[in-house]
């Protein structure tokens, strides 16, 4: 091999290893930001929790105005959360259950925070166990059937968006119980990236909230 040759061989090589390293510090950023952003939500969502928790002790104008900031603070979470994701590919598919789940949360579709935590971080497994969990409390007494049904509507809501096959009994329950909002937030949201409608209908709920 001529000294030209070799020089070019090392010279590509070289390229090959940059462009690796670029990639490997392109990925390790974005894991930084993935966990910094789930850290946020996941402050807003305890937020939420500890919100609901205080109900029985707040007097209702300071539980609503108390809820209605946090909404606000998850639609400003959610507007940084759409300028990062734009035009980067790479965010939207790492990031995109975790803007539906927050939208999700804004619009009030959902409600349970618990929920909604596992579905921004797509985890169907852990879905599932509090599922069970769930049917179990509701046959001991442990858990009121309103508030099983609510959940149980958000959680497979949540299961069929991440991609998972629900029964048809589970199909069914869907169907019989979903409400007038959580019909609408599916309507707009047939897929994890169409962020647009579900934003234009989360804002338009969380102005009803201001008035």
């Amino acid at each position: 091999m001529s000294n030209f040759a070799l020089l070019k061989c090392i010279t590509l090589e070289a390229a090959r290893i940059e462009e690796i390293k670029m990639a490997s510090r392109g990925k390790t950023e974005t894991s930084k930001l993935k966990q910094n952003l789930e850290e946020q939500l996941d402050r807003l969502m305890q937020q939420l929790q500890d919100l609901e928790e205080c109900r029985e002790e707040l007097d209702t104008e300071e539980y609503e105005e108390t809820k209605k900031e946090t909404l606000e603070q998850l639609s400003e979470f959610n507007d940084s959360l759409k300028k990062i994701m734009s035009g980067n590919m790479t965010l939207v598919d790492e990031l995109s259950g975790m803007q539906l789940a927050i939208q999700a949360a804004i619009s009030q579709a959902f409600k349970t925070p618990e929920v909604i935590r596992l579905f921004a971080k797509k985890q169907p497994g852990q879905l599932r166990t509090r599922l069970a969990e769930m049917d179990r409390d509701l046959m001991v007494g442990k858990l009121e059937r309103d508030l099983y049904t609510q959940q149980k509507v958000e959680i497979l809501t949540a299961l069929r968006k991440l991609g998972e096959k629900l029964t048809a009994d589970d199909e069914a329950f869907l169907s019989a119980n979903a409400g007038a909002i959580l019909s609408q937030f599916e309507k707009v949201s047939t897929d994890l990236g169409s962020g647009d409608k579900i934003l234009a209908l989360a804002s338009f709920e969380v102005e009803k909230t201001k008035k």
